[in-house]
């Protein structure tokens, strides 16, 4: 697994493919948005990761249930999150617990992850 975090707009989403077709890894790619949690366990680019966890709190599921699977199912997946942890802590008591558990899960995946990069304007920087 790889992790991928970085500010909003970075250039995460090119870096990701860059790096999935340097290993020849057909590019597939899961919308923290819009796709299904089940889509995410077979992408081999997992796009706004954070969105997923904002999704996944306004249910009964779990996240930590969700990172298992992935770690489970989709072991080589190329994961990206933005950084949410970097700025004002919000007011709202929802937004705050998604930056949370964001930041936990994070954690979490760059713990298995073989490698990990922060990006920034566009530059990676691997950090695992």
């Amino acid at each position: 697994m790889i992790l991928i975090i970085g500010g909003a707009w970075q250039g995460k989403l090119d870096f990701a493919r860059e790096l999935a077709e340097k290993r020849g890894i057909m590019v597939n790619v899961s919308e923290g948005k819009t796709d299904s949690l089940k889509y995410a366990e077979s992408s081999s680019i997992i796009h706004d990761f954070h969105e997923y966890i904002k999704r996944i709190l306004k249910t009964d599921d779990s996240v930590e249930d969700f990172i298992s699977t992935i770690e489970r199912n989709n072991p080589d997946a190329i994961i990206i999150s933005n950084e949410l942890g970097c700025g004002i802590v919000p007011m709202d008591p929802e937004d705050r617990a998604w930056r949370e558990e964001t930041g936990r899960a994070s954690v979490r995946i760059a713990k298995s992850s073989d490698e990990v990069y922060r990006l920034v304007c566009g530059i990676a920087t691997r950090i695992k």
